[in-house]
Order: C-alpha cells, then structure tokens, then sequence
C-alpha cells in the first residue's frame, strides 16, 4: 500500500492548483490512499467547509488539520458530520469534530490520527498520553495507522515518532511549511519526516506574502497577513508500506 501526504495548504488558489494536479500525481505515484492537511486552504487562517470538500473533490481520502482548525467557523458542522476530516485529538473534548477516524479503503481500515505538538504553542492535552488512549481504544479495528503530527518544535515531533515507532505505521510532521531532508524507515519500521512542506505559493514566506512579514519583524506592529502570489508548489512525502511485514519499505519525498 502507497499513501500519499501533502503539505499544508496555504489559500484557495493552492486549493485549485490541487485540483488541477493531484489526481493525476495520485495515479502516476500509484498512491492508494492520500491524506492533506489543509488548515490554512481559505486565506490562510482556517479552512471553510467549502474548501474542505474541494480538497476531497481534488482526489484527498482524509484531511487533517491544526492550531488554525477554527479559524472559519462554517467548519465546526462539517467536523461533527463527516468522518473524512478531523481536527488535532487533544483539543478540549467540547470541541468540535473528532481527533481520529477509521477509513476503509481498498479493503483496509486505516486509522487517521491528528495530534498538537506542546512546545512553543498552545497549551493542549499531552499528545503522547492522548494517542496512547486512540491506540488502545480502537486496539484490532485497523489495519494500519497514519498520524499527522502538527507542531512546531522538530524535536517534538522526532520524539513522538520515536515513541510510536512500530505502533503507528506512517507518521508526519506539518506547520513549519518547510520541508525536512529526514525522511527515513525508523528502526521499528515505520516511515517519517519530519515536515511535509507546504502547497501553496514559493514565492513568499511559508506561502504568505513577503512585504507583509517583512514588516512585522521589522516593526513589531500589528500586519494583515495575506496568500503570496506566484508559482505555487505542493510537498509531501509518500510511503510504501508493505501490508505482510506491517513495516514501510521506503518514504520518498515528494514535489509537484
């Protein structure tokens, strides 16, 4: 089995550039399953319920979020209705949506998992203490097991990659919109990098637009944070999992 991850997905037009690339990148790439974080699709901050199903449209199986999970509040009803998208699993259990889900496709249940990093942003529920419960609680209904690991410290993610090794299959870090050159089988055999990238605009800073960050080291005040414009790219990562060993043979970044 392929799967596919892609980056964060920084505004709409990043949205349309999926939709006019990624089912043709799944079928060359022969990807049997792909997962999308798109928390900042619709202007950066958020994700509209609109935008969430023209991803799914573009050829996306499960798409994960992060921090700016209700920066558009039209989302808060999607997440409580469909099982294709969920939000970081230590939020506060009165959020909206669900941390996990359990997809089947071609035949396998695959469990998605999306969980906060601590370090350096908001104050969560323990990302290890939290996955620990998802894994034990749905113990022999999946087949095998992603997680989109969203959080700013790379040090953060590699230490929960660690811990999971081996128990979950495909694991991945998103945020810093910059890809990492750490893709790697670790040593219980499941595949890792520590950041996807992004897809949206190269041109910018992690796909915002310059002048305006520019700005805000400079100055201190308060900007208005707009999409870059440009030639934008999609990263990701793609992992082959081979469904006898239950371990990845390889994981291969990849840009389109």
């Amino acid at each position: 089995m392929k799967i596919l991850a892609i980056g964060d997905v920084v505004g709409t037009k990043s949205v349309e550039y999926l939709k006019e690339k990624l089912w043709n990148v799944r079928r060359e790439l022969g990807a049997d399953v792909v997962v999308v974080n798109g928390e900042n699709a619709t202007d950066i901050h958020g994700i509209s319920a609109n935008d969430a199903r023209r991803i799914m449209d573009a050829g996306a199986d499960l798409i994960t979020l992060g921090n700016h999970t209700y920066g558009r509040r039209d989302i808060c009803e999607l997440l409580g209705d469909a099982e294709w998208i969920i939000r970081p699993a230590n939020y506060p259990p009165m959020a909206p949506g669900s941390g996990y889900t359990i997809l089947t496709l071609g035949g396998w249940r695959i469990l998605g998992i999306n969980v906060l990093g601590t370090a350096m942003m908001d104050a969560m529920a323990c990302p290890f203490a939290t996955v620990d419960r998802i894994l034990e609680r749905e113990k022999g209904n999946y087949d095998v097991a992603v997680m989109d690991i969203h959080a700013e410290a790379t040090s953060e993610k590699l230490a929960l990659a660690r811990y999971f090794d081996g128990r979950i299959h495909v694991m991945f870090g998103t945020h810093t919109h910059v890809p990492t050159a750490d893709e790697q089988v670790l040593a219980g055999g499941s595949g890792y990098v520590t950041d996807l990238g992004m897809t949206g605009p190269v041109g910018g800073v992690i796909g915002t637009d310059a002048r305006a960050v520019i700005e805000k080291f400079r100055t201190k005040m308060p900007v208005r944070f707009t999409v870059a414009e440009g030639a934008i790219e999609a990263h990701g990562a793609l992992f082959d999992w081979d469904e006898t060993t239950k371990r990845v043979r390889e994981t291969k970044r990849i840009k389109f």
